[in-house]
């Protein structure tokens, strides 16, 4: 009897929205799109509004995150305008949770960020659970980030689930992989742990399943604005031939005293040196 296809990321993605008799759509995260406990994995959300947007190529895809947005509990996402002037607006049913845009690709190509180096490394922190990097999660990424003075990031190499129908990459791949180095980067500038907020994506490239990536983020980039609990990140992913399949912009903004919880629970699974790092007012 030959064995079943393994689940796919995407499909339960597209199948968490579902139309409803209202004017707009019913949206409920599966629990393994969580990011941070009990909250979906920004790069998620900003998926799901690339396949509700459907435009292909290259292309862009931004969002603003307002609130945490809840997993396994239904939503309400609204849909105004069309092509360019779309606005999705991902709702409790009172209060906006996420607003999202189809966006312009970046007009050229950045100079191209270089991972941390072999060698001079050291292992960013995992979880059980976290869509991005949880050890468990049978829809994740499963990534292994590391971090050193220059840089975050690492290579990719994508699990099975990360295939889409048509043999591509799930785009909710780029998109989290991007969104993971982009929280770390803010985390390692301020000490704190939080959210990202802001997230400009562009898609310069369809990347046929199996490609290794590479994700980076230079850490001397990252910039703060004129609050400095938000600070503004660049990252890409390369694939192996080292064409810019991804590029994004995303503002990381610190929660203080965040770190805290967070830090107690991954040094559950992690030793303290991978927390020390990025956190070293809550990890002695």
């Amino acid at each position: 009897m030959p064995a079943a296809d393994p689940i796919s990321t995407d499909a339960v993605l597209r199948a968490s929205v579902t139309q409803d008799a209202g004017d707009g759509a019913i949206v409920t995260l599966d629990r393994r799109f969580e990011g941070l406990p009990d909250t979906a994995h920004g790069g998620t959300v900003l998926a799901l509004f690339d396949a509700v947007c459907a435009t292909g190529g290259t292309r862009g895809i931004a969002a603003v995150y307002h609130r945490r947005v809840p997993l396994e509990q239904p939503l309400r996402l609204t849909r105004t305008g069309t092509g360019d002037t779309t606005r999705l607006v991902l709702s409790d049913g009172a209060t906006p949770l996420v607003t999202g845009t189809p966006a312009a690709p970046a007009e050229t190509l950045p100079a191209r960020l270089e991972p941390p180096r072999a060698g001079d490394t050291l292992a960013l922190p995992v979880s059980r659970t976290c869509f991005a990097c949880g050890t468990d999660n049978s829809l994740g990424l499963r990534a292994r980030l590391a971090i050193d003075e220059h840089a975050v990031g690492g290579v990719w190499e994508p699990p099975a689930p990360l295939r889409a129908d048509d043999g591509t990459l799930a785009t909710v791949a780029l998109t989290g992989l991007l969104d993971e180095v982009a929280f770390w980067l803010g985390a390692a500038a301020s000490g704190e742990a939080g959210m990202t907020t802001d997230l400009r994506v562009t898609l310069h490239a369809t990347v046929a399943f199996g490609r290794r990536l590479t994700v980076a983020g230079a850490r001397g980039a990252v910039r703060a604005q004129a609050d400095p609990r938000y600070r503004d990140t660049e990252v890409q992913a390369h694939d192996d031939d080292g064409t810019l399949v991804a590029s994004a912009r995303i503002t990381f903004v610190a929660v203080r005293g965040a770190a805290r919880k967070l830090a107690a629970a991954l040094l559950t699974l992690n030793p303290p040196d991978a927390l020390r790092v990025i956190f070293p007012a809550y990890v002695r």
